[in-house]
């Protein structure tokens, strides 16, 4: 009866032959670096392969840090180890101990070849890049229908903004028909006339992403009228789509980031400008104002009205310092005629009369002086406070009279 074993054994018969295979046991094998991954163990895996096969290969971490330079995919290398298998899964792995650098690999050479030739025609000038809408209505995408891409494009954006229209063109991103498929995804998309497209796919091997590094690819995006945003693999691939592309994502999930804007955001921001703007109005309104009281202020000035009024109350003024002056002048005027009236008072010929004093003068009434002209006989008047007396001059007898 022919035997049957568990799986556990025949992956230990199997890891057993490995170990007693002298030529397995160390072995060295030329080939290219792809799928390169540095652990946070210290250790590093990376798929050897040439243009036929592939093998998976794994450096531990004690002879990592021997290593003479870190490993960079499309290295072209010899590298020295031992094949094994690892029984839990049955995976065959090359253990590798130590590696000799050997040129760089074809891929690599065909890809910088590829790159400088559309750079001479002038793909990637930044005068040919298309601006990202801020705010699309509709999104287009291509890239496969299943997978971790579309499912984290899918979320971010409906999470960014819920309401915006997400197109799908179910791509093949990979193989020998990836590349006519993801052109025609981009021709598809243009034509139903899209906001954006992201074209992209989740991370892989340089041959995994090898159909974003093929021309005709490079130039249906340098020839699309919508801005495309490229997100072929992880932040650290780089491909010729993502020189040509208008904008580069990291991943496709940060490709939805810059494709869709954060909806709580916008708002938040057209509140803010919301209140910008009603704080300028009144700003505005405020200055207009008081440019408003400057010029009704120099209106007044020159107002016909506002003159007139400052005309009488000038006029009023006048009138006022002129009433006053003049009842200033008539009281100094009175004052003065008062003091001339007792002056006058004191030599007046009646005045003298109340005293006692009398006018003489001829029959004809011209006033005598003296005796000088007198002559016996001469009727004279005599002219008191009282009255008039008619005298004859019994005689003449000239004295000096000195007042007393």
């Amino acid at each position: 009866m022919k035997s049957i074993y568990s799986v556990y054994q025949l992956n230990t018969y199997i890891h057993n032959m490995f170990g007693e295979d002298i030529l397995l046991s160390d072995v060295s094998v030329s080939g290219e670096i792809s799928n390169l991954k540095y652990h946070s163990s210290g250790h590093i895996y990376f798929t050897l392969k040439d243009s036929q096969s592939a093998v998976s290969c794994a450096i531990f971490r004690s002879s990592a840090s021997k290593l003479s330079k870190p490993l960079k995919d499309g290295d072209k290398i010899i590298a020295t180890g031992s094949v094994n298998n690892y029984i839990p899964n049955g995976s065959i792995t090359f253990n590798v101990t130590s590696v000799k650098a050997q040129g760089v690999g074809e891929l690599t050479v065909k890809f910088e070849e590829l790159k400088n030739k559309l750079k001479e025609q002038g793909l990637f000038d930044q005068e040919f890049k298309q601006p990202i809408p801020k705010f699309p209505k509709t999104v287009g995408i291509v890239t496969a229908p299943t997978g971790a891409a579309i499912r984290d494009i899918i979320s971010v954006s409906k999470r960014r903004n819920p309401y915006i229209s997400l197109v799908l063109y179910p791509a093949i991103v990979q193989g020998a028909d990836a590349v006519p498929s993801i052109v025609a995804g981009i021709n598809a998309l243009e034509a139903y006339g899209v906001d954006v497209i992201i074209v992209g796919r989740g991370g892989g091997s340089i041959e995994d992403l090898w159909a974003f590094n093929e021309e005709e690819v490079a130039y249906a995006i340098f020839q699309s009228t919508i801005p495309i945003i490229s997100a072929v693999g992880h932040e650290i691939d780089f491909t010729i789509a993502d020189f040509v592309a208008d904008m580069r994502a990291a991943t496709p999930s940060a490709a939805a980031e810059l494709a869709v804007p954060d909806i709580v955001s916008v708002i938040n921001d057209i509140d803010k400008l919301d209140k910008r703007l009603n704080q300028a109005i009144l700003n505005k309104l405020d200055l207009n104002k008081s440019k408003v009281k400057v010029l009704e202020a120099k209106l007044d000035k020159v107002s016909p009205e506002n003159s007139l009024k400052n005309k009488k109350l000038l006029i009023e003024n006048y009138e006022k310092r002129l009433d006053y002056l003049m009842k200033n002048s008539i009281a100094n005027q009175r004052h003065r005629l008062d003091k001339l009236s007792e002056r006058l008072k004191g030599v007046s010929p009646l005045e003298r009369l109340s005293q006692g004093m009398a006018y003489v003068t001829d029959i004809n009434g011209l006033r005598i002086s003296g005796v000088a002209n007198l002559n016996a006989n001469d009727e004279l008047k005599v002219i008191m406070k009282d009255g008039i007396a008619t005298v004859s001059v019994k005689s003449v007898q000239k004295e000096t009279y000195d007042g007393q």
